[in-house]
């Protein structure tokens, strides 16, 4: 559990809207200046400047929690963590910002004892706000002049007996050829950028996220406190909840995730379980 003093959900939702401003006004220009950086990913301006303002705010809010954002660890800055820290992805689906597609999101979230404990994902281009913790529950919301209007809670759902709905990336391959995936009901697929994903099995439009691929941390860690709040849960490949603060890995850098199945209902665990790869 969090300490006396811990971050409130809707400082985090109030920065979230900050930051998607931020991200609005680069989006709508003409042209948009993209760099590249070290492991070949794009990187724009809204990135930078989304970083800047969430880190400015969280700092001057949270002095004592360290921040754990992209764009500081590329450049190499990366604190000492202990229990409790942010994990901070300002511009989550950079290439679907500049495919101009709107599925881009702004991604906060806190993390106690590895565990992502509340988050916030916030889809400006669509209007579209989501966040959770694990004493309240997740909702989302409508976005109406930067502010949040006719908020819901959302739970996962109870997959329909005609099969499962399954979600992927948009921009990243890494689902295919899984033989646990091979032995699922599937009855309907989508794809879909950034961490909406997390969001869609969260409120019960979709029902499994696979992602058979390479993620970082701070790509999952908000999405995946919504689901876990509405519900659901994220496994890696031996079925262990995905744990957060990952460092000195012997076969990845520090806060690299492994594979991973984003699961809404609990009876779908056990169509993913480790004996079921055969």
């Amino acid at each position: 559990m969090m300490k006396a003093g811990q971050p409130d959900i809707n400082l985090l939702v109030d920065i979230a809207l900050d930051a998607g401003k931020v991200i609005l006004a680069i989006y709508g220009r003409a042209e948009i200046v993209v760099s590249t950086k070290a492991d070949a990913s794009p990187l724009t301006e809204a990135d930078l400047a989304a970083e800047a303002l969430i880190t400015e705010r969280l700092v001057a809010a949270y002095p004592d929690i360290p921040i754990v954002a992209e764009e500081a660890a590329a450049a190499g800055q990366l604190p000492d963590c202990g229990a409790e820290f942010f994990l901070v992805d300002p511009l989550d689906g950079s290439k679907e910002f500049i495919a101009r597609n709107g599925e881009f999101t702004v991604n906060i979230a806190v993390i106690s004892g590895g565990v992502p404990m509340m988050g916030v994902v916030y889809a400006p281009a669509l209007e579209r706000i989501w966040w959770g913790e694990a004493a309240t529950g997740s909702f989302t919301a409508q976005v109406v002049d930067g502010r949040c209007a006719d908020i819901r809670p959302i739970a996962v759902r109870v997959p329909p007996e005609r099969g499962l709905t399954l979600v992927g990336s948009r921009s990243h391959g890494g689902n295919a050829d899984s033989a646990r995936l091979a032995k699922l009901i599937v009855d309907g697929y989508s794809s879909v950028g950034s961490s909406l994903k997390f969001c869609m099995v969260a409120e019960g439009q979709a029902d499994l996220y696979p992602r058979l691929g390479r993620t970082m941390e701070w790509d999952t860690a908000a999405g995946d406190a919504i689901l876990r709040a509405a519900g659901g849960v994220v496994l890696d490949e031996t079925a262990t909840p995905l744990s957060y603060g990952k460092r000195n890995q012997i076969h990845d850098s520090d806060f690299a995730n492994p594979h991973f199945w984003a699961v809404g209902h609990h009876g779908i665990t056990i169509l993913i379980a480790p004996q079921d790869e055969s």
